[in-house]
């Protein structure tokens, strides 16, 4: 039993038993290469091969779609810079959003620097994009359209279907960033003409280090690393066969509970946010009101700073954040809000709260209790300060 409220499942979240369990022999006893002829070996193979079935099941793709990587990072990184090198000379042009992960935000700029025109389009103060702008920025030079699944902020769900069928409109590939979504919301990648897919093992009761990156049939990617062959040619390197496995079992665990869980969560998520919004005057939810992630509460609290607001929620055993666990050691607040419309005094002040099926109203309750303690003590300072 943990000694601490953990209310921060979007950044990371706990190995559940069953992955572990599913790991474990793949350490110790069978633990051959899975590129190797003998049969020990065989059996990572055929452990890896069930797993990529697995993995792929949760989005309706083929188990061959599926290529391992080292998390959704890595796989943002390889879809998009695939598709630039791919079809340079088609064009290069790549359309995004000013709210994506730094993993697709950055890539893109560093392909700037190689000569690519990016267009960062813009969200409404939900954090949602427009079709209508999306289908203006296209061009005949246009490659690539990134747009997040669901955002890893404040939660928000783009419209994949319609982003997709105008992709497929305009004879343009398209990209998501599932990492948040994937195993937490339904995911079609045929219905929703999806062409590339990145997701991560660890943000849904997986393990660290794994994800991977579903490449529709027919899309020549170059390779990311070049090496022994392995993931079909396009990603050398030994297998990470424990973290594939464990992925693997994460991912059905996910499919088999993910109607149910929704359901769960989401009540859990309706209850902590009015309560907090109750209790805690002038609090402010982020996000779409009903189109956002099951656990997702992102909430701005004027008059206090996020950071300290969490030094004291960690002091008194809540575990939560004020945004992208990949970006808090970088200054300045979210771009994400900034983006959204929110000033930097208001996004400094975000909170972000993500649950799992793992928590309790017990445990928000007390969330609730302490972030209003701590609420008032701040804004007490505060008052003391300016008077």
């Amino acid at each position: 039993m943990n000694d601490f409220i953990y209310l921060d499942n979007a950044a990371t979240t706990r190995v559940k038993e069953e992955v572990l369990e599913a790991m474990l022999p793949y350490f110790c006893e069978s633990y051959g290469n899975p590129a190797a002829i003998y049969s020990p070996a065989g059996k990572a193979a055929k452990a890896v091969g069930l797993a990529r079935q697995q993995v792929a099941d949760v989005i309706g793709v083929k188990r061959e779609e599926i290529y391992f990587t080292a998390g959704g990072s890595e796989s943002d990184n390889w879809a998009i810079r695939g598709v630039y090198e791919m079809l340079s000379g088609k064009g290069n042009h790549i359309i995004t959003t000013k709210v994506e992960h730094h993993a697709v935000i950055n890539t893109c700029k560093y392909l700037e620097g190689l000569g690519a025109k990016v267009t960062y389009l813009s969200v409404d103060e939900y954090g949602m994009i427009s079709l209508e702008e999306l289908k203006a920025a296209i061009s005949p030079q246009t490659i690539l359209i990134s747009v997040m699944a669901a955002n890893n902020e404040v939660g928000t769900i783009m419209p994949l279907e319609q982003i997709g069928e105008i992709a497929r409109e305009h004879k343009v590939l398209f990209h998501t960033d599932a990492v948040q979504a994937y195993g937490h919301i339904p995911l079609d990648a045929e219905k929703m003409h999806i062409d590339l897919l990145s997701a991560s093992g660890h943000k849904l009761g997986g393990p660290k280090g794994i994800g991977f990156l579903y490449v529709k049939k027919g899309l020549k990617l170059p390779p990311l690393i070049y090496g022994g062959g392995q993931e079909r040619g396009r990603r050398g390197g030994t297998l990470n066969v424990p973290g594939i496995v464990g992925m693997g079992c994460a991912a059905e665990l996910a499919l088999k509970a993910m109607n149910e869980q929704m359901k769960q969560v989401m009540y859990l998520r309706d209850c902590f946010a009015e309560k907090l919004l109750e209790e805690i005057p002038e609090a402010v939810l982020n996000g779409h009101p009903y189109n956002r992630l099951p656990g997702n509460v992102n909430v701005t609290i004027p008059g206090v700073e996020g950071e300290s607001v969490l030094i004291l929620l960690d002091q008194r055993g809540v575990c939560a954040s004020s945004g992208s666990a990949c970006s808090m050691a970088q200054e300045g607040p979210s771009h994400v809000l900034l983006a959204m419309g929110l000033t930097q005094e208001e996004a400094r002040g975000a909170i972000r709260f993500s649950l799992s099926e793992e928590n309790t109203e017990e445990e928000l309750d007390k969330a609730v209790h302490v972030l209003k303690e701590i609420v008032v003590h701040l804004r007490e300072i505060m008052l003391q300060k300016y008077t």
